[in-house]
C-alpha cells in the first residue's frame, strides 16, 4: 500500500508540473510555444483556462492527500530472510585469520 501511495504521489506531481507549464502566463506560457493555441481555439480559450485551473487545484490537493496518506500507512517491514543480512551474520561468526608468519619466510635470508 505504501509503494502504491508513493507511486500515485509521483504520478500526480508530474501531471501537476505538466498542467502548470501548459497554462498561459503573462508571457504566453508553453502552450503558445508548442502549438497549444490551436487546442485552446478548439475548446475555447475561457473553457481551457477553467479546465487547467481545475486540474491544477485537483492535482495539488491529490499530492497533499497522497503525501499525508503515506505518513499514516507504514512501509512494508523488512523480511528476516534477507540474503545480505544473513551473509553479514555469517561473516561475523567466522574466526579471524591468524597473522603468524609462515616458517618458509622466517628461515630465508635476504641476499
Amino acid at each position: 500500500m505504501y509503494t502504491l501511495l508513493i507511486g500515485l504521489t509521483i504520478f500526480a506531481a508530474v501531471l501537476l508540473v505538466l498542467v502548470v507549464l501548459a497554462q498561459n502566463s503573462k508571457g504566453g506560457g508553453l502552450s503558445s510555444q508548442f502549438g497549444g493555441s490551436s487546442a485552446s481555439n478548439l475548446i475555447g480559450i475561457k473553457k481551457t483556462g477553467d479546465l487547467l485551473e481545475r486540474l491544477t487545484w485537483g492535482l495539488a490537493i491529490a499530492v497533499m492527500v497522497f503525501s499525508l496518506a503515506t505518513n499514516w500507512s507504514p512501509p512494508a517491514a523488512p523480511t528476516s530472510t534477507d540474503e545480505i543480512l544473513e551473509n553479514i551474520k555469517d561473516q561475523q561468526t567466522l574466526p579471524a585469520p591468524s597473522l603468524k608468519k609462515s616458517d618458509s619466510t622466517a628461515t630465508s635470508k635476504p641476499n
